[in-house]
């Protein structure tokens, strides 16, 4: 099970990536990343699909920027220094997580609606830090825009937002 020392542990890398990124403001891949980016962390969209996507890195700013991604978590610069929150369907979560095992990626957040009860023990099992499923302090268990600024602040992370 996820706990608040998995998410602190998931906060304490340097860097940040979100699988399933996406430029469209109703999905939770846009929310998500731009949560990161608005919380001046750095952070990098992964998006197989896409060249690149757009977000506002600042709140209230409307000032939309692009930020280009990357196919696939292979690419990251420093995959070992990477946490990663994967927005995607179950099916394809799996694939991700195999390919984060890999890499040597330190920590997970998978967000709710990406995993069954296989890809959480996976998760929990696989990596320094794996957080999801029930818990945290949102009706749908641990999620970044719920409950990333608390951990983040208990890993040290300061933001000016």
């Amino acid at each position: 099970m996820a706990s608040e020392a998995a998410a602190r542990t998931f906060f304490s890398s340097p860097h940040f990536a979100v699988v399933g990124a996406s430029s469209d403001p109703t999905k939770f891949g846009h929310k998500i990343f731009t949560w990161y980016t608005q919380h001046n962390l750095s952070v990098t969209p992964i998006n197989p699909s896409s060249s690149e996507i757009q977000a506002c890195p600042k709140w209230p700013a409307l000032d939309i920027q692009s930020y280009p991604t990357l196919p696939n978590l292979s690419a990251l610069p420093n995959p070992t220094e990477t946490s990663v929150s994967i927005i995607t369907p179950p099916k394809v979560t799996k694939k991700v997580l195999e390919e984060a095992k890999k890499l040597g990626i330190p920590a997970v957040w998978l967000q709710p609606g990406t995993f069954d009860d296989e890809i959480l023990n996976f998760a929990f099992k696989e990596f320094k830090a794996g957080v999801g499923g029930d818990g945290g302090d949102g009706s749908e268990g641990w999620c970044v825009l719920v409950d990333g600024e608390k951990a983040a602040k208990a890993a040290g992370k300061q933001f000016k937002l």
